[in-house]
């Protein structure tokens, strides 16, 4: 038996693919959802890019179908497009009748009063909470999600004998079954019978072997790593075969800190790279940097706060910057364009090639929009992407749901990729401790 899934227009500006995602069965529009698409598509961001996407979608449909009728998709589904509710149904189930989404409510109502079995689609939750009340099965658009607590981690510890970690010691490598690791995958070696004796390795698929850490003893810039998995991190932002790096933690875990010096020490020291370019989304902000006051540069720096923050610290603790000129050698490199900072909104078209490009908060990050900044890299160009999945802005996102978490599911096992979860925080005592009891 064919089920009607009526979508909410937040669906549709979240993934225009979901038009096609529901296999034969019903795909139903109130004529709301419409008219709410038309609103959204003057927009020059992401969801009005994909409020055109589906207006197209919409109009190669409507060319197979009769007007009136649905229209047949390529899945062997319909599409539904449903005008003319009653009003005074929206009232008699104690709803506004001048909210868009009630309205969009009522259409899944009518369709269930006449015996469709009906599903309502939305990534509203609120949305969903009415639903539920009118009686009506509502869920979430799941097809872009993951398992957040079983997300991959990027290490795990694996107890050995303590002839083992000598040999790995000695030999520099350890073989290893190549069911129990990813490629670029950390393993904590821990002696059996001594649980202070340990060892790190980094999983090389070929040869199929654990690898002692090759960054093991060095600084970035002025930076030490405080935990193994600050060390871990480090190997992953300094490895040249590595072209993608997800760094996932709470705040004061240091995974932005880390990848702004590892930037810094790529492109300053090493001159592996042109130049650095961060970015983050301007969610917190409002719909686009341009509603700032101020020239471009302007807006960034008040934008660019906790990156401008970071950058002090790090040149702070430079033995040549003791008498506290790191402010000036900030606006420095930024003027020769050694580091560059960049609006997401401005993303979009560019080619990146040779920079070490750092995106954070890419929590508050469709996956969609993910996969749009990752196409933008260039040759020889290092891409770096943090977040906190338990801090997000952005109100149809959650842990499971965003860009960061969908991003570390779908590219585990890639040679070119390495992740690393933070869980302690080296802020500050302080800090730690509101993490741990707030």
């Amino acid at each position: 038996m064919r089920k009607t899934f009526v979508l909410d227009t937040n669906v549709l500006l979240h993934n225009p693919n979901s038009l096609i995602s529901f296999e034969d069965n019903i795909v139903l529009l109130p004529i709301e959802v419409l008219e709410e698409l038309d609103r959204f598509k003057r927009n020059h961001d992401e969801k009005g890019r994909n409020a055109r996407i589906v207006i197209r979608m919409l109009d190669e449909f409507r060319e197979k179908g009769e007007p009136g009728e649905g229209f047949p998709l390529d899945n062997g589904g319909v599409l539904r497009i449903v005008i003319g509710i009653d009003d005074r149904k929206v009232e008699k189930l104690g709803l506004s009748k001048n909210l868009i989404d009630n309205r969009i409510l009522l259409a899944a109502y009518e369709c269930k009063q006449k015996g469709e079995t009906v599903i309502f689609v939305s990534k509203d939750i609120n949305a969903r909470i009415k639903a539920d009340a009118i009686g009506i099965p509502s869920v979430d658009f799941e097809k872009q999600k993951v398992d957040f607590e079983r997300l991959y981690s990027g290490w795990h510890t694996m107890e050995v004998s303590r002839d083992e970690i000598d040999a790995f010691f000695a030999k520099k490598e350890l073989k290893v079954g190549e069911a129990e690791f990813l490629p670029n995958e950390f393993a904590l070696l821990v002696d059996k019978n001594n649980p202070k004796h340990t060892a790190i390795g980094r999983y090389k698929e070929d040869p199929g072997v654990l690898m002692p850490l090759i960054f093991n003893k060095t600084h970035l810039m002025s930076l030490r790593p405080r935990n193994k998995e600050q060390s871990m991190a480090i190997e992953l932002l300094l490895n040249n075969d590595i072209d993608l790096v997800t760094l996932v933690g709470p705040a004061g875990t240091g995974k932005t800190l880390l990848a702004i010096a590892a930037g810094l020490q790529k492109v300053v020291r090493d001159k592996s790279f042109a130049g650095l370019l961060i970015s983050r989304p301007v969610m917190p902000l409002g719909r686009d940097i341009g509603y700032l006051p101020g020239t471009k540069e302007e807006k960034l720096e008040n934008w660019m706060g906790p990156i401008f923050d970071n950058l002090e610290y790090i040149f702070n603790g430079e033995k040549k910057d003791k008498d506290g000129q790191s402010k000036s050698l900030i606006e420095k490199y930024i003027k020769s364009e050694i580091i560059e900072l960049e609006a997401m909104t401005f993303m979009r078209g560019r080619s990146i090639p040779n920079r070490f490009m750092i995106i954070d908060e890419v929590q508050n990050m469709t996956p969609h929009e993910v996969k749009t900044v990752i196409s933008r890299v260039g040759n020889n160009t290092k891409m770096v992407l943090t977040g906190d999945p338990y801090q997000i802005d952005n109100p149809y996102l959650d842990s499971a749901s965003n860009g960061l978490t969908y991003c570390v599911e779908k590219m585990k096992g890639q040679k070119s990729f390495g992740h690393m979860t933070f869980s302690r925080s080296e802020r500050s005592p302080l800090a730690s401790l509101a993490a741990e009891l707030l």
